[in-house]
C-alpha cells in the first residue's frame, strides 16, 4: 500500500488519504476554484526566482525588506540584505542555476514554492536538488525566507 500512495501525483495522494480517514470525503475543486490568480506576494517570488536564475543580485535584493532574514536549517541565519547578497552566487557553483517551480501556494502573508534546481559544481558534477522556500512576506516584499534544500540523487541505471 505504501508504495501505491507514495507513486501518485500529490493531488491524487491527498484524496487517497482523504479516503483512508475517517470522517474525511474527498471532492474535486470547484472550477472558481481552480483558477489561478498571481498576487502581489507571489509576483515577488516570481520576481525573486527569476532573478537567481539570471544571477541579477539588484533584482533579487528589491523583492527583499531591508531586515530580511534567510534561514536554512542546519545550515546558516542571515540577517540584512548585504549578507543576504553574499549568498546569491555560491563559490562553489559556476554559471547560472536551472530553477522549476513545480508548486507555487499562498495563504496569508506567507508563500511557499517547491520545486527542483540543477547548478554546476565549479569542482566538476551537477548538483540536482529539490526546495521548498518558505517566503514570509509584509507590503509585497521578503520579509523572511526558510529554505529547505536536499540533494536528489539520480537513480542507479536499473533501479
Amino acid at each position: 500500500m505504501k508504495r501505491i500512495i507514495t507513486t501518485l501525483c500529490p493531488l491524487a495522494f491527498l484524496i487517497a488519504i482523504s479516503l483512508l480517514l475517517p470522517g474525511t470525503t474527498a471532492h474535486a475543486a470547484e472550477p472558481a476554484q481552480q483558477a489561478t490568480s498571481v498576487t502581489q506576494n507571489k509576483q515577488t517570488v516570481q520576481t525573486y526566482m527569476e532573478g537567481f536564475r539570471q544571477s541579477d543580485h539588484a533584482a533579487i535584493l528589491a523583492c527583499l525588506m531591508e531586515d530580511v532574514e534567510w534561514v536554512m536549517p542546519g545550515a546558516f541565519h542571515l540577517k540584512g540584505k548585504a549578507d543576504f547578497d553574499k549568498e546569491i552566487e555560491n563559490p562553489g557553483f559556476t554559471g547560472r542555476p536551472e530553477i522549476q517551480i513545480i508548486r507555487l501556494i499562498e495563504e496569508s502573508n506567507v508563500v511557499v514554492a517547491e520545486g527542483r534546481v540543477r547548478a554546476s559544481r565549479k569542482e566538476g558534477g551537477t548538483l540536482n536538488a529539490v526546495f521548498c522556500d518558505v517566503f514570509e512576506m509584509k507590503d509585497g516584499k521578503v520579509r523572511r525566507l526558510t529554505s529547505y534544500l536536499m540533494e536528489s540523487k539520480e537513480p542507479r541505471p536499473g533501479q
